[in-house]
């Protein structure tokens, strides 16, 4: 999501693809421990005239421990039916906890899916951040579930280290065109409505699924090896091909200084609305209307939403409180896009947010930021001062070096900043424990602008 401005190698058997913790540190009504989840597969009717949606959700999963029941998030619906294995199960729906209790225990190590038919109308989930999750729209919907968005429209296990593949089928209106993460795999066309199928095979957090549905003209992107689609109000394609017009570019350049692009493709979708702020998902970014003026205006939002999928996406916070993993890797890759499209170089970005981060309050530690400055703009600004001080260090060869094996190593996985620390100092061969108390676990901006 984009804010405007206001010990040795990491390897899987080290943490990188753990366990789903049972609540969040940051956010503990979220998230389910016991299981981990393999595979959603929804099949969603939306209404846009009532904004009614009824859904089925099966939900494939593996006990990691001996089960006699489990938990689901999930928002303010009406759970008409719980299976578990095909079978009736005893079911509660409470505080935005669907508890389950199958018929026969668990084992642990066993294979179960869990069927849930529910139906109404979506509400968004209340944060401190405002109002997350499924959005109506005069004519369709929009999904911003980042970071606990996702029980305002499916049952999930609502914790961003479960990650998991996708299969989202949506029926509405014939007219509408429906936009979900992965690969359109049909399109059928019935009586006044139409069933739109898109299945995700890379593992995918809940926080970053998502349905967008509207009056949108579907455009290609510039040839290249990974496509680009856009979904876009008819009368705003001329400036998106424009404003989006060099993602082609773009895409070589992250692919260069981040190694391979982790999805089969890559879309945008502009809402007829007025956001604040984009919002990435997996494979795909929304922006709102007001972020095309014609003029490439906000281009660096387009450099940081493509830049998540790497850095949020297919590599992921472990859980929140590692969020400068996602959104200062996302902020400095703003800054490697204005260099290498001949704006201005990293280091005069680095000394103006330096100069202005400086004047503003010095609480903030960037590991560990608190629940409620998750998404405060220091975080995004001091994440990428970080990079770009360890840039200075470690010299280009080095950084990139970093860069590049930190999405490979967690490529559809999850990290911690330990581990990033650690592949740090593995790839530039020595301690860097006191640059990174410095600008990690300390308050305090260190006193020189990187140069």
């Amino acid at each position: 999501m984009a804010r405007t401005p206001g010990p040795g190698p990491v390897t899987p058997d080290q943490g990188v693809t753990g366990a789903p913790r049972s609540a969040d540190p940051y956010l503990p009504g979220h998230g389910n421990g016991g299981y981990r989840v393999q595979h959603y597969d929804l099949a969603l009717e939306y209404r846009v005239s009532s904004g009614r949606l009824s859904g089925r959700a099966r939900i494939t999963a593996v006990a990691e421990q001996a089960l006699v029941g489990l938990s689901l998030d999930l928002g303010g619906f009406r759970v008409e039916r719980v299976s578990v294995d095909d079978r009736p199960a005893r079911h509660r729906h409470a505080a935005a906890k669907l508890t389950v209790r199958p018929g026969a225990p668990l084992a642990a190590g066993q294979p179960f899916t869990v069927e849930v038919r529910y139906v109404g109308i979506p509400k968004a989930i209340r944060s401190h951040w405002g109002d997350l999750g499924w959005e109506h729209l005069d004519d369709g919907a929009m999904v911003a579930s980042q970071p606990i968005g996702a029980p305002s429209w499916f049952p999930c296990n609502d914790h961003p280290a479960d990650k998991a593949s996708y299969r989202i089928a949506v029926t509405t209106a014939a007219p509408l065109t429906v936009v979900a993460n992965g690969r359109l795999i049909s399109r059928r066309v019935g009586a006044g409505s139409a069933t739109w199928v898109y299945e995700q095979i890379a593992p995918t957090p809940t926080y970053l699924a998502t349905v967008q549905i509207g009056q949108y003209e579907l455009v290609n992107g510039a040839a290249g090896p990974i496509p680009l689609r856009g979904a876009v109000p008819g009368r705003l394609a001329a400036r998106f091909r424009h404003d989006f017009g060099r993602q082609g570019q773009m895409m070589a350049v992250f692919q260069d200084r981040f190694g391979p692009y982790p999805f089969d493709e890559y879309g945008v979708v502009v809402v007829d609305e007025a956001l604040e702020v984009p919002v990435e998902a997996q494979g795909l970014s929304v922006f709102g209307a007001n972020h095309l003026d014609g003029q490439r205006g906000h281009e660096r939002l387009v450099a940081h939403e493509l830049a998540h999928q790497w850095f949020g996406n297919s590599v992921t916070p472990a859980d929140w409180q590692h969020i400068w993993l996602s959104e200062g890797f996302a902020s400095y890759a703003e800054w490697i896009w204005s260099e290498a499209a001949g704006g201005e170089p990293a280091s005069v970005h680095a000394a103006r947010w330096h100069a202005r981060l400086s004047a503003l309050p010095q609480d903030l530690v960037l590991a560990d930021p608190g629940v409620r400055r998750m998404f405060d703009d220091r975080l995004y600004r001091r994440g990428a001062l970080t990079l770009h001080a360890l840039r200075t260090v470690v010299g280009d060869e080095v950084f990139f070096s970093v860069l590049r094996g930190w999405a490979a190593v967690g490529r559809h996985s999850v990290g911690t900043t330990a581990q990033f620390t650690a592949l740090a100092a593995q790839h530039a061969g020595r301690s860097l424990d006191d640059f990174f108390a410095g600008w990690l676990y300390t308050p305090a901006l260190p006193g020189r602008p990187p140069r």
